[in-house]
């Protein structure tokens, strides 16, 4: 799909498809369908009528609508009109091009509105239509996989600001789809090997260095914890390291992010049950958007030292497997008592979080499909937010806010630790079954001491079990837009 930037009048584009969105009644119509008659004139006896869908993302298309050059107008419910921000039209630019995408149309002009500038309305549209034009089933046979628009048009004012808006979301929208491309693999296609490959690959093309620590150096390295999970699998380990290391000054902060990458999950020993661990291969969610997040902060070009950690392996029960009950020493030289080996995750991030301090990273963020414990407590709507640093955890919030990426604060006190002290090793490798989510993050709270540091599980959102108007059933890419924002945000 192509997008374009036009400004001109809608009502004089021969386009195949008018995309617009009106409200519910009260304030049906927003500023910019306000202002143009030849709009207002169509849609005013089709709202009387009560033939005009104004419930969030419904549609309606009609046919040579009067007084307009486009051939059919798609018209998109956008509910009430106070509320509808740059998420909802995000989401509402999003169902445009899955409503349209299937009907082979050569050119689709989208007239955004609602409480957004110009250069809000273009970046949130090129970001909600880029991620609805992706398709997972790529490997369906037999029919047409590859169905996309011809060219999406955004209709705004060239309003400075505009143009630069379109480029970073064309970046940041097609990072975040290489992510989901990452997470749809299925284990045979994609195991540790393969996603240092393709993170070499992108760093290759991107201008990153990158760096692949095999089983013997994380061995040199004493990543005990990392490997104890590695070591049940015939594929071997791959600790990926991305660095985007811009000249700086000495005191000048260095992030790094952090992403667990299990390329497939059985649970180990304590293997999980049979229903829906085909999902399973989405474990690497976490690692597969700091790869992302990376290859977008490649195209920005930030001027701020980043570097990401994917600790990349499978966990399965193989004979050499780890076992329940086992103690293994971290690089940090804590040692862990292994209670349950489906609690993995923390292990290899446990490793990552210390070797990207030992690199010299001053602030951590990492995510990670942690736990089902989180999906509990927040549903599929929320991922959890767990800090150290109150100041650092309202800024990711923020940066989360401004990319529509709903997340969530979550507690930490100190209450919690007791769940997770050993009797024979330092710290036990999952708290039981109350507070798991909060449990899991003071593990790693253990790694990472003093640094600040902000934990994402986003278990519940980095998979969508049913397609929605806006996005494909499948990965979300969850992470890649509040990450990219955090970054840029230091850099600005």
């Amino acid at each position: 799909m192509e997008i374009r930037l036009v400004d001109k009048a809608v009502e004089t584009l021969e386009a195949d498809v008018l995309a617009v969105v009106v409200f519910e009644k009260g304030k049906p119509f927003g500023p910019r369908v306000e202002a143009n008659q030849a709009l207002k004139r169509f849609l005013t006896p089709l709202l009387e009528s009560g033939d005009l869908p104004s419930k969030l993302y419904e549609t309606a298309v009609f046919q040579r609508p009067e007084g307009l050059k486009a051939r059919r107008l798609l018209v998109i419910g956008g509910g009430k009109l106070e509320k509808f921000g740059a998420f909802e039209l995000r989401r509402a630019a999003g169902t445009a091009v899955r409503v349209l995408k299937s009907k082979g149309y050569g050119e689709v002009v989208f007239f955004p509105d609602g409480n957004v500038t110009n250069a809000e309305a273009a970046g949130v549209t090129v970001e909600g239509s880029t991620v609805a034009d992706f398709d997972p089933g790529r490997y369906k046979s037999g029919e047409n996989n590859d169905k996309h628009l011809g060219i999406f048009l955004v209709a705004v004012a060239d309003d400075p600001g505009v143009a630069e808006a379109v480029r970073r979301a064309q970046i940041v929208a097609t990072s975040q789809n290489f992510a989901r491309e990452l997470i749809n693999e299925p284990g045979n296609f994609l195991t540790p090997t393969v996603l240092a490959q393709r993170a070499q690959t992108m760093a290759s093309a991107s201008g990153l260095l990158c760096d692949v620590l095999d089983r013997a150096r994380c061995e040199e390295l004493k990543m005990g914890s990392f490997l104890a999970v590695a070591q049940g699998s015939a594929e071997p380990p791959a600790f990926i390291v991305l660095k985007h290391l811009p000249a700086a000054a000495p005191s000048a902060p260095v992030l790094g992010l952090v992403g667990k990458g299990v390329t497939f999950d059985t649970g180990g020993i304590s293997i999980k049950p049979a229903e829906n661990m085909d999902k399973m291969k989405y474990d690497m969610a976490g690692g597969a958007a700091m790869i992302a997040a990376m290859r977008a902060i490649s195209q920005l070009q930030p001027h701020v030292r980043v570097m990401a950690f994917i600790p990349a392996t499978e966990n399965m029960p193989g004979s050499r497997a780890v076992k329940p009950g086992d103690i293994r020493t971290a690089m940090s030289g804590k040692t862990i008592e292994v209670l349950n080996t489906d609690a993995e995750g923390r292990m290899i991030l446990a490793d990552a979080l210390h070797y990207a301090r030992t690199l010299g990273c001053t602030h951590l963020i990492d995510a990670a499909t942690l736990t089902g414990a989180i999906g509990v407590a927040l549903g599929q709507i929320n991922a959890g937010v767990f800090s150290n640093n109150s100041a650092f955890q309202e800024r990711v919030l923020g940066c989360a806010r401004d990319a529509g990426e709903r997340m969530w604060p979550m507690p930490m006190d100190d209450d919690y630790m007791e769940q997770i002290k050993g009797t024979f090793a330092d710290l036990l490798n999952t708290g039981g079954r109350y507070g798991g989510a909060i449990t899991a993050a003071m593990f790693l709270r253990a790694f990472v001491e003093d640094t600040p540091w902000v934990h994402l599980d986003i278990a519940g959102t980095a998979w969508v079990d049913d397609n929605k108007p806006y996005q494909a059933k499948g990965a979300s890419g969850v992470a890649v837009r509040t990450l990219v924002n955090l970054v840029m945000g230091y850099a600005s």
